[in-house]
Order: C-alpha cells, then structure tokens, then sequence
C-alpha cells in the first residue's frame, strides 16, 4: 500500500469503539473515514461525534466503498468470526477486537480466508503494544532478573447484574474469561509461553456465564501461573512477576498503559511510561505500518498467538464445563 493516508472504517460503533476512534485521532496517517452499524440512526449518531465523513446502516454498504483500507471490528465476540469473514470477502484488512472468535475453528477459518484472500488481519490485543509491556517483554527476553518462577494476574470489576446484557448473555459470548480473563490468560502466554498442564474453576450463574475463573498454568521447568477473572466483584486488576532476582508488578489496570515497580534486594524502582493516549493507538500505528509495508500478518500479534491465545481458551473453558451454541 503506498499511499500515505490509511482510511479507516469502523464497524460497531459501541462503546470501545469510541475509546479506540478517539486514539486514531492522533495518529500520523489515519483517516477516520467510515463508520457502520445495524442501525443507520447509530451510525449517523457515532460520524457526528467523531467528524466521520461517510456513515452506513448496513456493514455491506460500508465495505462496498472501494476507497476504505482497513476495518476495525468492535461488536460483541459472537460476531467477529462472522463479521471479519464478511470483511476478508471484500478485501479489506482487518483489525478484529479480542476475542478474535468464539472457538479455535473459527479463528482457524478467519486466518485460512486470509491467507487465501491476501489481506492483512489481526487481533486487537492491544496490550502487546504498549510501552510498558514491551518494557516487560524485554526484560524476560534479556533476563534480566533471571527466569520468572511466579505470575499472578487478575482483572475484576463489579458489573451490575443485567441477564439480557452482553456481559451475562450466554448467546452474546458472555462471562468473565472472554471479556476479561482473556488478558491474565495473554499475559501468562506472552511472558512463558504454553502451559504443561491447565487447572481451572469457575462459577457460572443461572444465565450459564462464569462469572468468575481461577486459572493455573503449570510449567515443566518449575514456573507457575495463577490467573483469575470476575464480573462480580472488584479485583487489585495488577500482574506480579516473581523472577529469580526481582519482583516486578504492573500496577493497576496492567492490561492498560500503567506503571511498573522493580523490587530487589538491593532497591525499589518505580519506572513510568509517557503515553499520552488511552493506549489504542499504539497497535493502530502497527497495523498502518504493517499495511505500508504490505505484511499480511502481524510480526508483533501473530497467527501463532491468536492461535495459541483461543485453543488455551478453548481448554479453560472444557475444564469449567462452559460452552457457547
């Protein structure tokens, strides 16, 4: 792709839609040129309080513009395999929120017709991006502080209990570990890779949604990871590493740009990151850089991940007996 403005288009302007658009705002050669949604009212509504050109009450319609580059997918999980397919048939790269699907063979299917199709997509897990958590990854590659023999991560918050609601519909891919619990669960892949073993429990409340996991990954090489979700109560939401020579914490909200405290023997250090953004930007910038360089896949949220990232998942969720149609 050599032309310099990347159009972007948005497809289900809900609420992290908002959050995301208002961080392409402020990146170098995004053009935020097209927004989509079931409800043309919706749609006109988002443009106006965004400053979006084109406006669509179909996806279709959207897509069909030959004009748009790249679409960003923000409806709810059980829509992004049908939704990134309905993209991918019409050529145009894709950045899909997390979950990326419902199930591996469904991811399996979104990467297959893109690969077929050679169009760029990738998972919105934008975590991976941000300066604090690349700081993080360095770390462990370099070892700095040796091997990590511990992690613990959570994410909770006390949602309001609203059966027909996207966090508790069944139909709609509710409960904690989609939502949420899929950032702990990244977080340990990220940082040591595929678990040996998985245990996992859970409470599932009369909609059938967990609505709080208790994850352990279990290493061959002696680490451990203890991961957890819930919607019914507040977590610490923070991510402790124990390595060999330091305790590293990511403070409150992890996931999201933050700070990290170095604790060792000899010293405390609390380290800072200046972003000026909510954090979404930083994995926009990727995809437009992966765009102009006409990659098909991330080198940063690859295939591999996403696979790894929904087959592990996928596993949690036999072990907590939770299934979706």
């Amino acid at each position: 792709m050599q032309k310099k403005t990347i159009k972007w288009g948005i497809l289900g302007p809900g609420n992290i839609a908002h959050k995301f658009v208002s961080d392409l705002a402020t990146v170098e050669d995004a053009e935020l040129f097209a927004v989509a949604s079931r409800s043309k009212i919706k749609a006109e509504e988002f443009a106006a309080t965004h400053k979006i050109a084109h406006s669509y009450g179909s996806y279709e319609a959207m897509l069909k513009n030959e004009e748009l580059d790249v679409v960003y997918i923000a409806t709810p999980h059980v829509f992004h395999y049908e939704h990134t397919l309905l993209c991918l048939k019409h050529s145009k790269a894709v950045l899909c929120e997390k979950p990326f699907a419902m199930n591996l063979e469904q991811v399996k299917e979104m990467i297959s017709v893109a690969k077929e199709k050679n169009v760029f997509l990738m998972e919105a897990l934008w975590t991976y991006f941000l300066p604090h958590y690349k700081y993080l990854l360095k770390i462990v590659k370099e070892e700095t502080f040796g091997k990590i023999k511990e992690f613990k991560a959570d994410f909770g918050f006390a949602a309001q209990y609203l059966p027909k609601k996207r966090l508790y519909n069944k139909s709609l891919g509710g409960g904690s570990l989609l939502d949420i619990g899929i950032y702990p669960v990244f977080a340990a892949l990220s940082l040591l890779g595929r678990p040996d073993e998985i245990d996992a429990s859970a409470l599932l409340c009369e909609t059938g949604v967990d609505e709080t996991c208790d994850i352990k990954f279990n290493y061959k090489e002696g680490a451990v990871a203890h991961l957890s979700s819930a919607i019914n109560k507040n977590l610490p939401t923070t991510a402790v590493i124990k390595f060999e020579k330091a305790v590293v914490t990511l403070v409150t909200r992890f996931y999201a740009p933050t700070e990290i405290l170095i604790q060792t023997e000899e010293q405390e250090e609390r380290k800072t990151f200046d972003v000026k953004t909510i954090g979404y930007s930083f994995e926009a910038e990727h995809v437009q850089e992966m765009l102009k360089q006409r990659k098909m896949e991330s080198d940063i949220m690859t295939f591999d991940m996403s696979l790894l990232l929904i087959e592990t998942l996928d596993n949690i969720r036999k072990k907590i007996n939770l299934e979706y149609n």
